[in-house]
């Protein structure tokens, strides 16, 4: 193994592994990062990235709970857990995270008037929220 894929700023050696919507895939020999996205017909297509791109992604946030002793976290689309979130982050919102420190750098509020991705069974659309 020549560990030279990175998904999300971690390698990756296995080659079943599975990538997903908006995950930043780098290939380090020959410098260069990608981001995963729908096309129009819904399918995955690779997006080219600059540098500075390509050391954060955007999530979906899927709840904010507290945990033990009250500490607040929140889960996001892929599966990943953030503690002590922003209060003001809620459900539905996106967070900008920073890959190598695992921060949130940003947050957007799911509001009217946003630029939204919707994606279902046989259906893409990419288009701003009523």
């Amino acid at each position: 193994m020549q560990r030279q894929v990175l998904v999300n700023g971690k390698v990756r050696i296995d080659k079943t592994y599975p990538d997903g919507f908006m995950d930043v895939v780098s290939i380090l020999k020959t410098n260069e990062s990608f981001r995963l996205l729908y096309d129009t017909k819904g399918q995955f297509c690779l997006h080219s990235l600059r540098d500075e791109e390509a050391k954060f992604n955007l999530c979906k946030v899927y709840s904010v709970q507290f945990g033990q002793k009250e500490i607040s976290y929140l889960n996001t689309y892929d599966r990943r857990t953030i503690r002590y979130p922003d209060p003001l982050i809620k459900a539905n919102d996106t967070i900008k995270l920073d890959l190598e420190s695992n921060k949130i750098v940003h947050f957007i509020k799911f509001d009217v008037g946003n630029v939204v991705i919707s994606s279902g069974a046989k259906i893409f659309i990419e288009g701003v929220q009523n």
